[in-house]
């Protein structure tokens, strides 16, 4: 079945535009019409009303008529041109119309069909009567003292063709007026339209935009005066510019995590190269010499390098299943206690440096619930840094607060450059990838870790003044 609505907005509000203004059109024509037909109606009664009381009294009615009757044409005995006039009484009934002949107005006998529809009108109320053989009549019945029944009407032709003429205008006019409307709608549509067109083609262009793979740029965007709230137009535009900047950050964001991932598998592959290389090469050393001596050489350089290839592939297989939402340990964990122990490990390993804890005024222990070996891991590599990174005589201050712990050293910090990334993987201090004493992935780990327990790490770093700040939102 077809549609019987176009499919264009454009059209739409055009065919709606029109057929309001040919309801408002149909409206006022039939108003105007039966208001007139009305005012003509009540004149031709009046008239009519006028005539009947013109009519003289008993025996004043010629029985049609003497031929020397004077002034025989002259409408003010018989009254109005096609007017007719009947009387009705116990001697008899006569009738006649004032009919157009080629002597002029005459009396004419009414026909006997014509009387028997006038016998039975004898209301003093105007009524319309169709007569046979002289069409639609306004008529008015009077009673006169005589006892006789007098009936005059007056054909309502005139009237019918002023309604007739003033309807053939209104439709004419109509027309016109619907035409018109149908030609300025289109304009004016069309032009209020116009932003909602611009909208679709900075649509149609993003929407041919690669978008698939590689970096994205900066997309179209729909012009500025076309973002005023206050408009519908507006709306839909400024609705699709926060689309489009939603979209294209978010595949900002997809192409970094893409570019991490590869760096990420880039890396881990020359970490895992360098144990491997080197085992390799003691293995094949220790094949060709065949002694004892560079045996035992190469087996304690593989165990090295296997013990350090273990470690870096079990903080990858952490990192991994962090990633995947794998749930941690939770019980309660006195991170006081925790604090202290690291502390006490950290002056054993690096007794060069200064190292302090600064616990609350209360006295009370710090409980969070958590997982205790994961912690104590994000509290050795945070000490396990500053060791490293700093030089002797640093003083390292750990912080015991209600919701977390802080690490600060007054050390050189960390370059400028690296502050923004330094808790992303295989971020470490030397631009190089030469081996060193970490892999990048400390910090990463205590970000993720502190994820997984619910809450957040942060950095600032600057000469003499470095501080990490760890909250867990899963204390008690």
């Amino acid at each position: 079945m077809p549609r019987l609505l176009p499919r264009s907005l454009t059209s739409r509000l055009v065919v709606t535009a029109v057929a309001l203004v040919a309801v408002v059109s149909l409206l006022i024509g039939a108003v105007t019409t039966l208001g007139m037909r009305a005012w003509l109606m009540d004149r031709l009664d009046n008239d009519v009303r006028a005539a009947v009381d013109r009519v003289p009294g008993r025996g004043a009615l010629p029985r049609f008529l003497p031929d020397d009757m004077p002034d025989r044409n002259g409408p003010s005995f018989f009254g109005e041109p096609h007017s007719i006039t009947a009387v009705f009484s116990d001697a008899g009934e006569r009738g006649f119309v004032l009919a157009d002949t080629t002597d002029g107005y005459e009396p004419v006998a009414l026909s006997s069909s014509a009387m028997d529809v006038l016998r039975d009108s004898t209301s003093r109320d105007a009524r319309t009567l169709d007569l046979p053989g002289l069409g639609s009549y306004r008529v008015v019945a009077r009673v006169q003292g005589s006892g006789e029944t007098v009936v005059s009407g007056l054909p309502t032709d005139d009237v019918d063709e002023a309604t007739l003429s003033l309807v053939r205008w209104e439709v004419a006019l109509a027309l016109l007026g619907i035409l018109a409307a149908a030609l300025a709608g289109t304009a004016v549509v069309r032009r209020q339209l116009r932003p909602l067109t611009e909208v679709a083609a900075t649509a149609h262009a993003v929407a041919e935009l690669p978008l698939d793979e590689g970096e994205i740029g900066v997309t179209e965007r729909v012009p500025a005066h076309l973002t005023d709230p206050r408009t519908e137009a507006g709306q839909v535009g400024l609705a699709l510019n926060q689309l489009l900047a939603h979209v294209e950050s978010s595949l900002s964001a997809r192409h970094r995590s893409e570019q991490q991932v590869r760096q990420f598998v880039a890396d881990a592959s020359h970490e895992l190269r360098t144990p491997l290389t080197t085992i390799a090469g003691y293995t094949e050393l220790a094949r060709r010499q065949g002694d004892a001596d560079t045996a035992a050489v190469a087996l304690a350089k593989v165990q090295e390098e296997a013990g350090r290839m273990t470690a870096l592939v079990e903080d990858l297989l952490l990192l991994a299943r962090l990633d995947a939402g794998r749930p941690l340990e939770a019980e309660p964990v006195d991170l006081t206690r925790l604090l202290l122990e690291a502390v006490d490990d950290a002056r054993v390993v690096a007794p060069d440096h200064r190292w302090q804890i600064v616990l609350p005024d209360d006295g009370e222990p710090i409980e969070v619930t958590g997982d205790r070996h994961r912690l104590h891991q994000v509290v050795t590599n945070l000490l396990g840094n500053a060791r490293k990174y700093t030089p002797a005589g640093t003083v390292v201050t750990v912080t015991a607060r209600p919701d977390g712990f802080d690490v600060h050293d007054d050390g050189p910090g960390f370059p400028a450059d690296l502050v923004g990334t330094a808790f992303e993987r295989f971020t470490r201090g030397d631009a190089s990838r030469h081996r060193s004493d970490g892999v990048g992935l400390g910090l990463a780990l205590v970000q993720a870790i502190v994820a997984a327990h619910g809450g957040h790490v942060t950095l600032a770093s600057v000469p003499g003044d470095t501080v990490v700040r760890v909250r867990l939102t899963a204390s008690s």
